[in-house]
Order: C-alpha cells, then structure tokens, then sequence
C-alpha cells in the first residue's frame, strides 16, 4: 500500500512543479527523466546495499573523527561547565563548526576545493542538461553554503538572468553546508544526512528544470578566486567565520524555541491544542503522500511544519530528543526530509547575502524568494518520497 500512495505523492510533486512552471513549453524532459532514475538509483545504493552502508560508514566515520577533534578544542575551552553525562547542544553540536569551517578553509586554500567543485559541476552539466554555472552552484551550494556560495560567482553576478538566478536560489535552498553536516549527524543517523545531500542535489536540479526553464545564451564558468591572503590569514577568518555560524544558529534556535514554547502555551489555552499539533493535522495529509502511514502522519507532520516554519536544526532536535513512536521507515522518510535549507528565514538569507553583493540581483531573488522556497520545499518532499519508495 505504501508504494501505490509514494507513486501517487511522487506524481502529486512533479504536477505541482508543472503547475507552478514559468514556462512549460521549455521543459526538457529527457535530463528530468535521467535524474529521477538517478536519484532512485543512489538512493538505492545508499540505503539497501552492502557497498553504500560502507561508504556511508567510511564518511561518518570522517566525520566522528572530525567531531572528536573539534571535541578536544571545545573541551579545552568549556571544559567544566558541562555537568558528567550530560549533552549541551551548543557545546556537542554547535561548536565543532568552528573546526569544520577551518578544514574547509584549509582544503579551499591549496585548492583542493575548488577543483573538485568545478570538476564535479562540470560533470553534472551534462547530466541534468543544465549550465555549468548553475551546476557548479548546486555542488559549491552542499560544500560551502547557501550564503556563502555566491561570494565564489560575483563576478557572473552582473550578467546572470533572472531566471539563472531563480535557479542558483532553488539549489543553495534545496541544500545544506558542509560545515554543519557534522552537527546534523549528531542528531540524525548519518546514512538518512548523506542519502539526503545526494538526492537533494540532484532534486534541486530536476525541479528546478520544471518550474524554472530557460535556454541559455552564455555557458561560461567563471569562479571568482579568494582575496591573497596568507594561510594564517585565511584561517584565522574561517575560524571566526565558523564561530559566527554556530553562534547564529544557536541565537536563532534560542528565539525559535522559545517562540514554540510560547505560542504552543498560548494555542493550548485557547483550542485545547499546541500550535504544533495544529500544524501537524494541516500537514498530515503530506506526511501521508510521503508513504508515511496515516497513525504517524499527524505526529511527522508537525516535525515537517515545524522545519518550514522555524529551520532544520529545531525540528532535528525535537526528532531527536522526542518521544515519538515512529517505525525505522518513517524515521527515515522524516529524516531525509529535514535535511535542507527549506524555511522562511532562508528567503531573508539568500536575498540579504545576495544583496551584499549586488543589491539589483539581490532584489531580483527577493521577489521570487516565495517560488524558491516552495520550489526548495517540493525537493525535500520528492527526496522523502524516494526515500519511502527504496526503504
């Protein structure tokens, strides 16, 4: 039965991106066609096979070993505030950024980085039959950030259209940074964190194919190189750049949370239910088209509203710390599904960080910050489609 309603949820998302499609008459569907099958085939790979369970492993083990040395700093510094035993979110899971964001500085600087951006970018053109720079963004976008990855195309800023850049917004949403992937495996299991980055990627492309097409007049890859700085330099400002992340996300979890907790209060006095419970039974019916079950739906549409509404990391945490019921096949379709940018607050940072570096651009992304996020969002619901199909 789950099957028939993950066909019936998978056909829903792509009529939904037609409908929504600025030109329908331009679709190509011969690359839209080889991305799905692609993204069936990874996802395969990744979570019923012998050979992704290894690769899955060989990276989390990557990563807890990232995570234990960014451990060793943290300890340096906060050692003694934590009680034994205990589990502080900003100490385990937001302060390894810091680190992580320093290695990425490293690799970026002897150019490791960089070539393996325009490599993979470059092969991906000619998989999902797009630009190069816009394939280029969708890879620097799941590396660097989505703020991040346009600083790396500001000189191709001028030129691009409104269209190129309504898809470079649509992939930087649709998925996440490398430097906090760490922090995501803290709390989710990482075979659903990289199940998830690969189909987002090659989500972000499809959809963006359907809602967003366009021909291209100009094809060239032109990658703005960082400033000459000395290595010292370069990491001293990656480190702080890291910090002021981890520093972000925990000042906007303290107000989102408690914002929650307040309205929650307020909603239970009134209606009897929390506004999460509300938005749980609102979203329930796309919980349902997801393959999720129907007696889990109301509860994993509430984490899938809460995510939207707040960011990825609130909903994360309530999955991870929660009481919740779930089968290990829910638990994954909702996992995968929490794994991006997908929310409201990052409508504001696209456009703020595009606008930093041309304000005219910058405007343009804002007007259709709406149809990047519903784009965005429509990527996050074909991956846990997928992830429903294949488990």
């Amino acid at each position: 039965m789950h099957f028939l309603i993950g066909i019936i949820g998978l056909i829903i998302v792509l009529a939904l991106s037609f409908l929504i499609s600025s030109d329908r008459k331009n679709i190509r569907y011969t690359p839209i066609l080889v991305m799905l099958v692609l993204q069936f085939l990874l996802g395969f790979i990744l979570l019923r096979t012998t050979v992704g369970t290894t690769i899955v492993s060989g990276l989390a083990g990557v990563f807890d070993s990232l995570l234990s040395f960014a451990g060793s700093g943290v300890a340096f510094v906060f050692g003694g505030i934590a009680n034994k035993g205990s589990f502080p979110f900003f100490l385990n899971v937001l302060m390894p950024i810091v680190f992580i964001s320093a290695i990425i500085g490293i690799l970026r600087y002897i150019k490791i980085l960089p070539l393996f951006m325009k490599g993979i970018g470059l092969a991906l053109s000619k998989i999902n039959g797009m630009g190069k720079l816009e394939s280029y963004n969708g890879i620097a976008s799941a590396i660097l950030g989505q703020s991040e990855v346009f600083i790396s195309i500001k000189k191709e800023l001028p030129s691009l259209s409104e269209q190129r850049l309504t898809t470079m917004g649509i992939s930087a949403m649709s998925t996440v940074s490398m430097s906090i992937v760490g922090s995501y495996m803290a709390l989710i299991q990482p075979q659903y964190v990289i199940t998830a980055l690969v189909l987002n990627l090659f989500g972000g492309f499809l959809i963006a194919s359907i809602v967003n097409p366009y021909q291209l007049e100009n094809d060239e890859l032109v990658i703005e190189e960082d400033k000459d700085q000395t290595f010292f330099q370069m990491l001293g400002e990656y480190i702080l750049d890291g910090f002021h992340v981890a520093v972000t996300v925990a000042a906007m979890l303290i107000g989102f949370v408690a914002l929650i907790a307040m309205i929650n209060f307020i909603f239970a006095k009134i209606t009897g239910l929390t506004f999460q419970e509300i938005l749980g039974y609102v979203f329930a019916p796309l919980a349902f088209i997801t393959g999720i079950p129907w007696k889990e739906a109301v509860d994993a549409g509430s984490l899938m509203a809460t995510k939207l509404v707040t960011n990825e990391f609130v909903a994360m945490t309530e999955l991870a710390n929660g009481n919740w019921d779930f089968s290990a096949r829910t638990t994954a379709i909702i996992s995968v599904f929490l794994v991006s940018f997908a929310n409201f607050s990052s409508i504001g940072i696209i456009s703020g960080a595009m606008k930093g570096l041309n304000e005219e651009k910058g405007n343009l992304v804002a007007k259709h910050g709406l149809k990047i996020l519903l784009s965005a969002s429509l990527v996050s619901f074909l991956s846990a489609i997928i992830t429903g199909l294949i488990f």
